[in-house]
């Protein structure tokens, strides 16, 4: 699950999604490099990358007076209904190292995000990146048939906190359309994941005002952006899990009432979007000393770690179904392959497999939502589509992150199979107003993308050509 929560304080921030957002010209928008390689047998090449910030966390403004205030609410001199803020307010380019904390390695291939970034304009909370194949279009992977290959470093990051990559279903140029939205990926808008989240200000060209409810946290609008996600990793140092969300209708969703599936109408299987996925946890699936932070554990997250997915189809050719999502680590120079789940009920399996989520969803007692929404073939039908590379840092206003690395739900025993997530003892400890505090150095980073056809990102190869 990707439900975000941490979102910046200070000047004016606003999420722009489509029809109707404009740039801005008050602050010059540069991308960090996130250079990346793309390989086959023959070896890898390198490509030229950058990042965006979403548009979520940009200042919008027009002629430089807020139209989103500091006490979460829209300003009615510029937003007095959804179309016209829209047409009205433009979103600016961000100060990535200031405002932000995101910097790029010397290298080009690596970009590293900071917890808690103190600001001219205020503190900053995290931040969630796209990859940029140029100047104003997402790079859209097709996963399926291939393997993605990443070097994350999680050492500094605390229970509670979410050093996350993933990949969602949003429009190559974030619904940009040379007239009425010319902001687009450039500026970071489209978002929408497997959450239908209605923290998003701006969905489908309209400002997300109607019901707004500034109290809440995050604040959040009356319509929620649905699409397909597949979470790679979802991680800090005592706990991980990579899980597939697969959606019942194609790109983005702008949703109302029951298709959002949204808890608080207890509608959550409702949706049109499989909130739940199927999650392989290492820790939750019985392989306590897999993943953690120490010499002790075979995944040591004191050290970087290379993490290797791969999308394996039926056929093993690019149009069969997709049938299996595997995981292998790399470090200190060893493959290590994904711990085997040793849960009662469950398949002794080490990969994601329809079979395995069903055993899975029946030992846990958990209603298997990701078969009803069409399990791996649905999700394979997104990877199709395509799909935009998603880097995050966040902490969980909701649940303290118990979701990812402690007990949860918390009303449960503890014994019950699948309830323990991870080893952390969750409460204050993990709270967002604690972390803020105490550890606002954490960062994550991310290096030494690759992506390819499977077997070939593994293999340690330098690259054969710059492209």
């Amino acid at each position: 699950m990707t439900s975000f929560s941490a979102v910046v304080c200070g000047f004016g921030l606003l999420s722009a999604v489509v029809e109707a957002q404009q740039p801005g010209s008050l602050q010059p928008e540069v991308h960090p490099d996130l250079w990346y390689q793309e390989c086959s047998t023959a070896g890898c090449d390198w490509k030229e990358g950058s990042v965006t910030i979403d548009a979520n966390w940009r200042w919008a403004n027009k002629g430089g007076k807020n139209c989103y205030t500091d006490e979460n609410t829209w300003d009615p001199a510029f937003c007095s209904d959804p179309a016209t803020c829209a047409q009205t307010c433009d979103i600016e380019g961000a100060d990535y190292e200031g405002t932000y904390g995101i910097t790029s390695n010397s290298f080009k291939d690596g970009v590293s995000l900071r917890f808690v970034t103190e600001g001219s304009y205020g503190n900053n909370y995290g931040s969630r990146l796209y990859l940029l194949d140029r100047e104003d279009s997402y790079k859209m992977f097709l996963l399926k048939n291939r393997e993605f290959s990443v070097t994350i470093d999680v050492s500094s990051l605390t229970c509670g906190l979410n050093g996350a990559l993933y990949f969602v279903e949003m429009d190559p140029k974030g619904d940009y359309d040379g007239s009425g939205n010319s902001a687009g990926a450039k500026f970071g808008t489209g978002y929408c994941d497997a959450q239908c989240p209605h923290d998003i200000k701006y969905i489908k060209g309209e400002a997300n005002s109607l019901k707004w409810d500034s109290e809440a946290d995050p604040p959040v609008g009356h319509y929620g952006a649905c699409c397909a996600e597949m979470d790679i990793w979802e991680a800090n140092r005592r706990a991980t899990a990579y899980t597939p969300h697969a959606c019942s209708k194609p790109g983005l969703t702008k949703c109302e009432g029951k298709i959002c599936g949204d808890n608080a109408a207890d509608e959550r299987y409702d949706g049109i979007c499989d909130k739940d996925g199927c999650d392989y946890n290492n820790f939750r699936l019985g392989a306590e000393n897999f993943y953690g932070y120490g010499a002790g554990f075979d995944v040591d997250t004191s050290q970087p770690v290379t993490v290797v997915t791969q999308f394996v189809t039926s056929d093993g050719t690019d149009t069969g179904d997709l049938s299996e999502i595997k995981r292998l680590y790399v470090q200190g120079g060893k493959v290590i392959e994904n711990s085997v789940a040793t849960i009662s009920g469950t398949a002794a399996g080490n990969s994601i497999t329809d079979d395995f989520c069903g055993q899975m969803k029946d030992a846990f007692g958990d209603l298997n939502d990701f078969q009803l929404k069409g399990g791996l073939k649905e999700m394979g039908e997104a990877l199709d589509r395509g799909m935009v590379l998603v880097l995050s840092l966040w902490d969980d206003s909701q649940v303290n992150m118990l979701w990812l690395d402690s007990q949860y739900p918390t009303d449960v025993p503890a014994s019950t199979p699948g309830v323990m997530r991870g080893p952390c003892p969750g409460g204050e400890l993990s709270s967002p107003a604690y972390l803020r505090k105490t550890t606002p150095n954490s960062q994550v980073t991310f290096s030494q993308i690759k992506f390819g056809t499977i077997g070939s990102t593994t293999v340690g190869r330098r690259m054969s050509s710059y492209v």
